[in-house]
């Protein structure tokens, strides 16, 4: 099964002197899409489609930018990326898919580890094409869902992406948990232990 996705990446503004950089995604394919806003290579906002609602992307600690009216717009600008996806797939409906392995995930905590106290398993993929990568998680061999997170992929400046996904627990003596990657390029899941 053949299926393309358009991913539009635009700089939205860049300061006189250079030192920061917004940045705006859209994308989709047949069964998804993603809009996104960042800044200074950190996501800020995105559209979150499956839930209906747009989603802060930033720590607690930081009062957060408001973008009113920001998921009507994703709503509507999905739509337009759609109908353009299928003028795209017949302008290119013979050319090789091309793919990029991702690079071996790292897994590290959010927090210096002490036992029992909450904290945050951080997988971080990068240098894969074409978004996205599934990532899924286990604690001593059994799958783990809840508490789990991804972001949106991420353009790297060479043309390829980053996710990075999270899993919330609580640290417990003899715990083995793993992050595995799935992607198109692999032949085979890459899973990194901790």
């Amino acid at each position: 099964m053949k299926m393309l996705l358009l991913i539009l990446c635009c700089i939205l503004g860049v300061s006189a002197d250079g030192q920061h950089e917004d940045i705006r995604i859209v994308g989709c394919s047949d069964f998804d899409g993603e809009y996104m806003h960042g800044l200074d290579g950190e996501e800020l906002w995105y559209a979150d489609f499956r839930r209906g609602e747009g989603v802060y992307a930033q720590p607690d600690f930081i009062d957060p930018i408001k973008y009113e009216g920001f998921y009507s717009t994703a709503v509507a600008v999905l739509q337009i990326c759609k109908f353009n996806l299928g003028i795209f797939r017949k302008g290119y409906k013979d050319m090789p898919r091309e793919l990029d392995p991702p690079t071996s995930p790292m897994v590290y905590t959010r927090n210096e580890v002490q036992l029992t106290e909450p904290n945050t398993l951080v997988c971080l993929v990068t240098g894969f094409y074409p978004a996205p990568v599934n990532v899924s998680w286990t604690r001593n061999g059994e799958e783990v869902t809840q508490g789990t997170s991804i972001n949106v992929p991420y353009p790297n400046n060479e043309g390829t992406f980053t996710q990075i996904s999270r899993l919330d627990f609580v640290p417990q003596q003899g715990d083995i948990y793993s992050c595995r990657v799935q992607h198109p390029a692999l032949s085979e899941a890459d899973t990194r232990m901790w």
